[in-house]
């Protein structure tokens, strides 16, 4: 019997609670222009398996499928690279999808670029007023990626990378103890273990914003970053330069964090904790609107939660900027 071919790449597709899109995702990665790859779909004990499974049965003989407890992004993705065959691996989310060009021009820029991971530009789509923008549009990417420009956010990678499975590997692969930010922490490692990281931008995504997905939680979005930064500091090699950025971006997503726990304390009629919220959040954040608030809040609580304008608008709507 002649051993099967090893796939240049293994496309890695963790999924969790995507049935109604998971067709439109594999339906672009089967309409890819470069085929030499394998595909591994992860189910991470997602609770519409059946549903899943259904949405599935097409493409069971294209696909490997595995079946796991819950664990969360960082675990599906971590056993499909184990699973995986290729010198070569590419994240896709369940609920995006890739442009026909996608894989041959990212194998270009990687190899002709020599890098170790590589990220494209993405149309954003879905149940979001951002619908129709470019992902660096809304989330820059200047100059090299380098530790100070992650964690100053000047460079923003999506998560939807060609990389080298090696580097992914040596750098301790996605920490599973983090739900949230588990790519920006793994960033963060390869670049400390001297991986580059290079992009481009052109479109060659198209990224699904969902308002059930984890990165629209802005509580648990601030809290993981802040997980992901205390890691960097205790476990990286840093310069002190980069230690202080590190301590500066620390202070700006706690004070977010507080931020997004008044406001969620103010919608829920908690006004007194949402006063305390947003006191210390401005304390650092020193936003006009967020002080009227805090003093309406301590006055008249009421009077924010009947003035509909003044809760979305004035009070929440330029403060989270």
């Amino acid at each position: 019997m002649q051993p099967t071919p090893v796939p240049l790449v293994s496309v890695i597709v963790p999924a969790y609670n995507t049935a109604p899109f998971i067709a439109e995702t594999l339906d672009s990665v089967f309409a890819q222009s470069m085929t030499d790859y394998e595909v591994i779909v992860v189910n991470d004990g997602s609770p519409d398996t059946p549903a899943l499974e259904q949405a599935l049965l097409p493409y069971r003989d294209r696909i490997r499928y595995i079946v796991q407890p819950n664990g969360g992004l960082s675990a599906a993705r971590n056993t499909a690279i184990r699973a995986s065959r290729s010198e070569l691996v590419a994240f896709l989310d369940s609920d995006d999808a890739w442009e026909p060009d996608y894989l041959k021009y990212q194998l270009k820029e990687l190899t002709d670029r020599g890098l170790t991971v590589v990220y494209a530009d993405a149309t954003i789509f879905g149940d979001t007023r951002l619908a129709g923008q470019r992902f660096m549009d809304v989330h820059r990417s200047t100059g090299p990626v380098t530790i100070e420009s992650l964690v100053t956010q000047r460079c923003n990678v999506m998560v939807s990378v060609l990389a080298r499975r090696e580097a992914v590997v040596n750098a301790g692969s996605f920490d599973e103890s983090l739900r949230s930010s588990e790519d920006f922490d793994l960033w963060l490692r390869i670049v400390r273990a001297g991986g580059q990281i290079g992009y481009h931008r052109r479109a060659l995504v198209r990224s699904r914003l969902r308002h059930d997905s984890l990165s629209a939680n802005g509580i648990s979005m601030c809290h993981h970053i802040v997980r992901v930064l205390d890691k960097a500091v205790r476990e990286l090699d840093l310069s002190p330069h980069e230690r202080e950025v590190i301590a500066g971006k620390r202070r700006d997503f706690s004070a977010m964090l507080r931020l997004h726990e008044g406001k969620r304390a103010f919608l829920a009629g908690r006004y007194a904790e949402a006063a305390a919220a947003l006191a210390e959040a401005n304390r650092h954040l020193r936003r006009l609107k967020l002080t009227m608030a805090v003093m309406l809040l301590r006055l008249v609580p009421g009077l924010l939660l009947k003035a509909y304008d003044l809760r979305h608008r004035l009070v929440f709507g330029g403060a989270a900027r």
